[in-house]
């Protein structure tokens, strides 16, 4: 953006987390789980506060005047204008999870202090001065309940209820000797003081939450598009709600195809999250969420790649053509000599990726096609592959953007279809043991270290990051800061 955000912006993207990592039970198992915990909302508080300081220092109070009487003299007028807050102080506030139902958020012990102007007459006596006030023992209670969309799956925030107490108002005149005048109406001061801020603190709190906290929930997206083919559902499978250390949410957690949105042929497993309270959140990604997304990308025919002489190391030995083919599979180089050779590769089945203490395991389905390029350009078949390959998989993080890197295990052959007659195909182990990670691997990881993005609200910046693999999901862990 352009200017830099408010500061009410953000205690809201702490508490857009707070809301991801909020839900009941589901009836479907969820994809992905968010969890924020109390140091999370240590934060959030922190960051709140500090906004909600700046807005009640905005509140305007209005002057006010009336009457007092002095024994033997009569009635006087007085009157109090120019009143402004100076300063708002919030020495200990809490931001707490209430279960099964949201958040409180408490201040207690606040001070705020008040500046402005007096005066008062009787009759042609006048006399007038500055007044400073300061409001003590100020307590705030103020309760978030989270909820959902239940047609869209979207966040959302309410304040569902707010209370506050003032303790006592403090009065010091200044600016004339007939200052004592104040005694005869102080009670009236503090009166109309602390029924004036008491009614425009909760004002203040439902003002911020309904105008710049409920407007940044519904910001955060739902669906975040990939590319052309495919979008990730981050949906909420139900209702937010806390539990009484941590607040989890279920959000769906799927690729789906842009073209036709169809529901996977397999199901979420139920993920078992260790009960950690170190960072300030957590996300588990289950294994179901990677594998939608080869299910999306193998269904829309995209999982290919053609492999080409110039794919190949420069310093390599071995090229693409015939003459180095011809050396494992003689017929080659006498049926094509000195032509180039090309290979496409394809998915014919979803791959499917494995989580587990381990670590990820990725077993695709490949298939390899194996061309002569002839003078004319065109394509002669030579022989079709059925490869079997064992991938491991490195997963992290950067900026906001889920990355990872493949790297060949193992790879096995077998020959589906020969246009150059009878051979074995284990003489070509080596050459497609070279070809995967040396030319087809790096294309891949370039994809992907372009990344997929997390479910996290702007402009937050992740850092003592934490990834772990368990049965069936991966976990990040991560401190957070609002930049």
């Amino acid at each position: 953006m352009a200017r830099g955000p408010d500061s009410m912006l953000s205690w809201a993207t702490l508490v857009v987390l707070a809301a991801l990592g909020t839900a009941v039970t589901a009836t479907t198992n969820p994809g992905i789980v968010a969890r924020i915990t109390q140091k999370g909302l240590d934060y959030a508080c922190e960051q709140g506060v500090a906004a909600l300081q700046k807005e009640l220092q905005k509140i305007e109070i209005p002057s006010f005047s009336g009457s007092f009487k002095i024994k033997h003299l009569g009635k006087g007028e007085y009157s109090f204008y120019s009143i402004s807050i100076r300063e708002v102080q919030f020495p200990s506030s809490q931001l707490k999870l209430v279960p099964n139902e949201g958040l409180q958020l408490s201040v207690t012990n606040a001070n705020i202090k008040i500046s402005g102007k007096w005066k008062a007459r009787k009759n042609f006596f006048k006399t007038s001065g500055n007044i400073d006030l300061k409001v003590e023992g100020i307590s705030i209670s103020a309760g978030l309940n989270l909820s959902c969309d239940p047609t869209s799956g979207q966040s959302t925030v309410t304040c569902s209820s707010c209370s506050n107490h003032i303790d006592r108002v403090d009065v010091h005149v200044s600016g004339s000797s007939l200052g004592w005048l104040i005694q005869l109406f102080h009670k009236k001061i503090e009166n109309s003081l602390r029924d004036t801020m008491s009614s425009k603190i909760c004002q203040v709190v439902t003002s911020a939450v309904s105008s710049k906290l409920e407007p940044y929930f519904q910001t955060l997206p739902v669906t975040a598009k990939i590319d052309d083919v495919a979008g990730i559902d981050y949906s909420l499978l139900a209702p937010p709600a806390a539990t009484a250390e941590t607040l989890d949410g279920h959000l769906k957690g799927e690729f789906f195809s842009l073209a036709h949105r169809s529901p996977p042929p397999f199901a979420p497993p139920v993920l078992t999250i260790p009960a950690d309270h170190d960072h300030m959140v957590y996300l588990a990604i289950s294994d179901y969420f990677f594998n939608t997304a080869g299910l999306v990308y193998q269904q829309a025919g995209v999982l290919n790649l053609t492999v080409k002489d110039d794919m190949i190391p420069k310093e390599s030995k071995f090229r693409l053509t015939t003459k180095s083919f011809g050396t494992l599979v003689p017929q080659v180089a006498k049926m094509f000599p000195d032509m180039m050779v090309q290979l496409l590769l394809w998915a014919s089945a979803p791959p499917h990726l494995t989580v587990s203490p381990a670590g990820l395991a990725l077993t695709p389905a490949v298939e390899v096609q194996v061309f002569a390029v002839l003078p004319n350009s065109s394509l002669a078949p030579l022989f079709l592959l059925d490869m079997s390959t064992n991938i491991s998989v490195e997963v992290g993080v950067k900026s906001d953007m889920l990355v990872g890197e493949l790297s060949l295990d193992e790879l096995l052959l077998k020959l589906k279809h020969s246009d150059v007659g009878p051979f074995s195909v284990d003489l070509l182990q080596a050459i497609m043991n070279y070809v995967v990670p040396s030319a087809v691997l790096p294309k891949v990881n370039e994809r992907l270290q372009r990344g997929f993005p997390l479910p996290l609200p702007a402009h937050i910046q992740l850092f003592n990051l934490l990834l772990q693999s368990h049965q069936d999901f991966l976990l990040f862990g991560a401190d957070i800061h609002y930049s």
